[in-house]
């Protein structure tokens, strides 16, 4: 248990009589407010500003048992002490300098880590190096700032700084740092909140067959009947170390049944949330129809789905993979960018797993990737706006007074990422999302 604050030394001597010496664990009797004992634990103080919060800090390490611990902190409580609301160490910890903002989340996103990388990527953040990128990046957008700004105020000069090429060329290496940060930071995003893969395709084409290999036990109910998936069945899984959370649907055609017809809309709902589409296609439905990627994109099956499912989007965004060739002869693999498979015997499995993996990226991250989240993309995406208008600006006028508002406009947008500019209503939605005692 911790107490932070102005009175926390104050409120642990009520409760467990002289306090130890700074960092130094002594055991120590806890007593309620009448003096009964409630226990005994060793007990640590952390005087500000050297402490996690960077304010007076008391940690108590009693036994395990739920009922004590329940007991003790209501003794806190009677004693002065108040609950911590959700993630208040951490937002007191931001607000002290302990902290920044990056690093803050960092916490919350360590404790949710679903894989181990999505772990150590929220290690990395918590230790700055995250921050470290951003605040080199509003510095240098700064400097550059008020150099532009100098040349407009000394326009007599006998070199004209921003015609001569150096500033235009200044600000489009910074748009490549923003750039190679914003593709981090995706990464880094994907693992923290996990991938969306969705199996679509037509009724009895296989796709709980395919979730149930993939998850590795009957997730799914198979039957030799059409239109058994009525309802969306989520398996989550990892993936070369990335989350993934794979959806079985409701196999996609006209009907008159008004629950399949509810599970055909859930499908599309689906479809249109998913960073992959795996359209599962019966092999004797295509008969010869060679097993490469445009074939099937052009195959009046994925024709008609897409004319009937606008969610299909871009055809990019589809995995095309033929199942039940037990059935049809074919031979097990990946050609073309299209999976052959049976998902009944499991050949061709891993070549599934494998293109899945490529097609989310898995197989790109890095052991120095660091965790982020959608605000820092949408952050960062403004910021890269910002300097993309400036450099085209300057090039197209070599005018400075546009680029030096952009500037400023993408140094604060970077800004908000670590909270050098936080409005409190981002700083609520943020810690507001923390567990308690965080």
């Amino acid at each position: 248990m911790r107490l932070s604050g102005p009175q926390a030394f104050e409120i642990a001597e009520r409760c467990c009589s002289k306090l130890p010496a700074p960092r130094q664990a002594q055991l120590r009797s806890i007593l309620d407010s009448k003096g009964v004992r409630l226990d005994e634990g060793l007990i640590l103080t952390f005087p500000a500003p050297q402490s996690l919060t960077g304010e007076d800090v008391v940690e108590i390490q009693a036994h395990g048992s739920p009922v004590v611990l329940n007991l003790i902190v209501q003794a806190l409580v009677n004693a002065g002490a108040r609950l911590a609301e959700p993630g208040e160490f951490s937002k007191r910890a931001f607000l002290n300098d302990r902290m920044d903002l990056v690093q803050a989340e960092a916490v919350a996103d360590l404790i949710d880590a679903s894989t181990a990388q999505a772990a150590r990527a929220a290690s990395t953040s918590l230790q700055g190096e995250f921050s470290k990128k951003i605040h080199a990046l509003v510095s240098d957008l700064t400097e550059l700032r008020v150099y532009v700004e100098a040349s407009l105020d000394f326009p007599d000069e006998d070199v004209d700084f921003l015609a001569d090429g150096q500033v235009a060329a200044k600000a489009a290496q910074l748009l490549a740092q923003v750039d190679e940060i914003i593709s981090k930071a995706t990464q880094g995003e994907r693992l923290i909140s996990g991938a969306r893969v969705a199996l679509v395709g037509e009724p009895n084409a296989g796709k709980s067959s395919v979730l149930n290999a993939l998850a590795q036990r009957e997730a799914a109910i198979v039957t030799d009947f059409a239109g058994t998936t009525r309802d969306v069945v989520t398996e989550h899984l990892n993936v070369n170390g990335l989350a993934v959370t794979v959806a079985d649907t409701a196999g996609l055609r006209e009907t008159k049944d008004p629950v399949e017809t509810i599970g055909i809309q859930r499908a599309a709902q689906t479809m249109a949330q998913a960073d992959l589409i795996v359209w599962v296609i019966d092999a004797q439905r295509v008969g010869d129809v060679e097993p490469s990627r445009d074939a099937l994109m052009d195959h009046q099956a994925f024709v008609a789905l897409k004319r009937d499912y606008p969610e299909l989007g871009d055809p990019e965004r589809v995995l095309p993979v033929i199942n039940k060739i037990d059935l049809s002869g074919q031979d097990p693999g990946c050609y073309g960018g299209v999976v052959c498979m049976s998902a009944t015997s499991k050949a061709g499995l891993e070549s599934l797993h494998q293109m899945i993996s490529e097609r989310l990226g898995a197989a790109e991250l890095s052991e120095g990737l660091f965790s982020a989240r959608a605000r820092h993309l949408e952050a960062l995406n403004r910021g890269r706006q910002h300097l993309h208008d400036g450099v085209a600006e300057i090039k197209a006028t070599h005018s400075g007074e546009l680029l030096a508002e952009s500037l400023r406009a993408s140094a604060d947008a970077l800004g908000e990422i670590t909270g050098q500019i936080s409005p409190d209503e981002l700083l609520g939605q943020i810690f507001s999302s923390f567990c308690i005692g965080k």
